[in-house]
């Protein structure tokens, strides 16, 4: 499942966050990737332990806890540090997916990486090309969305970034550990999630809504590793 979530980050985040990034040291992205990326890869990146990356990263965690929609399709148990990566002339990322478990940077835990995250700092006037291109069953998925945007996919997607022409693409990008390891089963109850929100905004707490909420929360505990 590819969901767009929108307004992650508020006008004043997003400020805050480039004005800082513009004065932040950037290196090969290449450092944080694996010999089949590293050969298809083009971009520069802060450190993994970069203090400014920290902190911003922080933050962006904290608007998404605060985000109801990234919480009923994420289905979040722990999260990678969102990390920050930077492209202009020409750079781009090939086809790549993304490897399945990776260290916590800064400490002893490792996190299955369920789902991907690229959360968008620049305007698409901004720059030409850098368009993330998710390939699935159904073909391949072009997106390039509004600063302060966020798009959700399985991390087990092939994907790629397009070079950038014209401008600079700052995003940043994390992984996501879920509670339902299984991608259709997180449909599922996203799904049901959002029809009983419908149904309760219409309906109120009536006996079908509580029989459905009833179900949903079944179903997660029967598929929930935590």
């Amino acid at each position: 499942m590819m969901l767009h979530i929108p307004e992650v980050l508020t006008p004043v985040q997003l400020a805050d966050i480039r004005a800082k990034l513009t004065a932040a040291d950037w290196v090969d992205g290449k450092a944080t990737v694996g010999a089949q990326g590293a050969r298809v890869k083009k971009n520069r990146q802060l450190p993994e332990l970069s203090p400014v990356g920290m902190v911003l990263g922080k933050s962006i965690l904290q608007a998404l806890l605060k985000n109801p929609l990234f919480i009923s399709a994420a289905l979040p148990m722990r999260y990678m540090p969102p990390l920050f990566n930077r492209y202009e002339g020409g750079e781009h990322y090939g086809f790549h997916i993304d490897g399945s478990v990776r260290a916590i940077p800064g400490s002893n835990l490792s996190l299955r990486t369920d789902l991907s995250c690229t959360l968008f700092l620049t305007e698409p006037e901004e720059y030409e090309g850098g368009e993330l291109i998710v390939a699935d069953t159904y073909g391949e998925h072009e997106v390039k969305l509004p600063a302060g945007d966020l798009i959700l996919y399985p991390a087990s997607s092939v994907h790629k970034v397009e070079p950038v022409t014209r401008g600079a693409r700052i995003s940043s990008f994390f992984w996501v550990q879920s509670m339902v390891a299984d991608d259709g089963k997180r449909r599922l109850l996203f799904e049901l999630d959002q029809n009983i929100q419908k149904l309760r905004a219409r309906l109120g707490d009536c006996e079908e809504t509580i029989s459905l909420t009833g179900h949903y929360h079944n179903l997660l505990r029967l598929w929930a590793q935590v």
